[in-house]
């Protein structure tokens, strides 16, 4: 299978990286390189879907603490599955955007609440530059991508939108994806899940009758603003995207030569 033909049910914004163009003329190969949400919620029809799609190896983004409380991931085969963690507990906006999706209480996060949820998304997205855990899951991220043994590979945190997106961005600049095809596969997103963010956003507010949509729509949505806090931190804290890949993740010239000539058609 090859390509964008495919679609899953239980993962609407899956998707094959494969196909979008390099600064230098060059195109992703189909089939590499699979982004999607955790895949606990695959109907029985998505099951030969990616059966096909063969990922060699899934990585999973989440802490400890979210994979134990989701629906197992429905794999098929024997993929290599390896936990890179990208999450830190002792964040309070990490602590602030869970309690709103759990929707619990948040008169405990006044202060964040008072920030507000764009603001609180664009914090994260910082975190994802410069969080210890961050550098070292998205850092061997790459390098497992660099290794045609872990091809296809797939990767997912929960909505496989933040986390998965950043991911993403990485993989792509280091391939020399044009930034605009970038942007706009992150972006993607939003069109992908329409239906499903309505769906979460009428669930929480029937639950919770207090809680104000407006809150919870900026925690559902890919922004461009949360991809641009992270590219502002990249430019603050090691001028550009090449030094930040180079030292903010470990990623060296022979890698990215790897993840290059594997990835690339």
């Amino acid at each position: 299978m090859s390509g964008q033909d495919w679609w899953l049910v239980g993962a609407p914004n899956a998707r094959d990286l494969g196909g979008l163009p390099t600064g230098d003329g060059r195109r992703v190969r189909a089939g590499r390189l699979l982004r999607t949400p955790a895949l606990g919620r695959l109907t029985d029809e998505d099951l030969p879907v990616l059966g096909k799609l063969g990922p060699a190896c899934v990585v999973d983004l989440r802490d400890a603490s979210e994979v134990s409380v989701a629906p197992a991931d429905r794999l098929v085969g024997q993929p290599r599955v390896v936990h890179l963690p990208v999450l830190d507990p002792a964040h309070p906006v990490f602590m602030y955007v869970s309690a709103l999706l759990l929707g619990h209480d948040l008169e405990t996060y006044d202060e964040l609440a008072e920030q507000g949820t764009p603001a609180a998304m664009e914090a994260i997205y910082r975190w994802f530059v410069t969080g210890d855990a961050a550098r070292a899951g998205f850092g061997a991220a790459v390098r497992l991508a660099a290794e045609g043994s872990n091809l296809p590979l797939l990767f997912h945190c929960s909505a496989g939108k933040d986390r998965t997106g950043w991911l993403a961005v990485v993989l792509l600049t280091a391939l020399g994806v044009e930034d605009a095809a970038i942007r706009a596969d992150y972006l993607r997103n939003n069109e992908l899940t329409a239906s499903l963010r309505e769906v979460l956003m009428e669930a929480m507010t029937r639950q919770h009758p207090s809680l104000d949509p407006e809150t919870v729509r900026p925690v559902l949505e890919a922004r461009p603003e949360y991809l641009d806090a992270a590219y502002d931190e990249v430019r603050r804290v090691h001028g550009s995207f090449e030094t930040y890949l180079r030292v903010g993740l470990g990623v060296t010239d022979e890698v990215r030569a790897a993840l290059r000539e594997q990835l690339l058609e």
